[in-house]
């Protein structure tokens, strides 16, 4: 299984953006990162300089958007969905997206359930529950 680390992260993205904006070809994954990195012009600016994302890692973000941590959790769901892993992600996504008629507003819905998920599994030290991020995912797409 790959780790990548805070810096593997920040250099995946920038190197995207770069590779977009000059024109070269773009692997698989890269396609649907760029396609994300599209929807979040406010970060262009931390993408173009790779340099300067890695020396951001070292200073407190207080109150502003991660936006390595948004593209990977972007990049996360379309994976999961695209796998349907774990299971039932898939279709609970497709359905918050038909209810806000929006995938990118769906996948920042999506992302709340994750990152509770995520939170819960940390503190609880206890490997994360899927199941309970799908219904919260399901819960946010039958809700008016």
């Amino acid at each position: 299984m790959f780790s990548p680390s805070q810096a593997d992260v920040r250099r995946y993205f920038c190197a995207v953006y770069a590779k977009t904006r000059s024109g070269q070809a773009l692997e698989a994954l890269e396609t649907i990162a760029s396609l994300w990195i599209d929807e979040h012009p406010e970060y262009h600016a931390a993408l173009a300089d790779v340099d300067l994302a890695l020396a951001a890692m070292q200073q407190a973000e207080d109150g502003k958007s991660n936006p390595f941590l948004h593209l990977s959790m972007h990049l996360s769901i379309s994976e999961q969905c695209s796998i349907d892993q774990p299971r039932g992600i898939r279709q609970a996504v497709e359905l918050l997206t038909h209810r806000r008629d929006s995938l990118h507003l769906a996948h920042h819905e999506a992302m709340e359930c994750l990152g509770q998920m995520l939170w819960e599994s940390q503190r609880a030290g206890r490997p994360p529950d899927g199941a309970a991020y799908i219904a919260c995912v399901q819960r946010r797409a039958t809700q008016d």
